[in-house]
């Protein structure tokens, strides 16, 4: 079984990355896999099923950069990395199929948790670290979401400018000299 769920979810997870939510069915993952069907439905019975598991190996698998001690150029790294993902790792495309689906199930309301959580773990701990408790939460979402608007609806990459720009307007304490490579 350990081998057949890993050839399941690989490919599923492949799926979801290359085609999105709607390119999930059982079919295709059983062909993809190189099972039948009957496999597929008996350990996976639904598309919710297939998805969250491809989703939590997704966010298993995901690496991030390594925190240095340096609060602005790690920053500036994990900003980077959350726009990569979101381009070249097609997280907006993962996010985009549990957004749409969240409100009709509490599993998927559960998949764009582990989602969030996983894209900005990093950013969280770093803020965490440097930041009042009560600071956290606003300030995450004004990095992360800048970034994902440029990315995700303006379709602009987050440059190295913008970036930096959304740091110092986010941690308005920040002398801008310091955010100069």
């Amino acid at each position: 079984m350990a081998r057949t769920r890993r050839d399941v979810v690989d490919a599923t997870a492949a799926l979801l990355l290359e085609r999105g939510w709607d390119g999930v069915t059982h079919a295709e993952v059983a062909q993809r896999a190189g099972y039948s069907k009957a496999t597929i439905y008996t350990h996976w019975p639904t598309r919710v099923d297939l998805v969250g598991a491809a989703i939590d190996k997704i966010c298993d698998s995901a690496e991030h950069p390594q925190p240095t001690g340096n609060l602005l150029e790690d920053l500036r790294r994990s900003l980077r990395d959350f726009a990569a993902d979101l381009t070249d790792g097609h997280l907006d495309r993962l996010l985009a199929g549990v957004i749409e689906r969240a409100g009709t199930s509490d599993v998927v309301k559960t998949m764009r948790n582990r989602l969030y959580d996983a894209g900005t773990g990093t950013l969280r701990s770093l803020l965490d670290e440097h930041m009042h408790p009560d600071e956290v939460e606003a300030t995450l979402a004004l990095l992360t979401g800048a970034v994902l608007i440029r990315v995700s609806f303006e379709g602009t990459p987050a440059t190295d400018a913008f970036i930096d720009e959304i740091i110092h307007r986010a941690l308005p304490g920040t002398a801008r000299s310091n955010l100069e490579p």
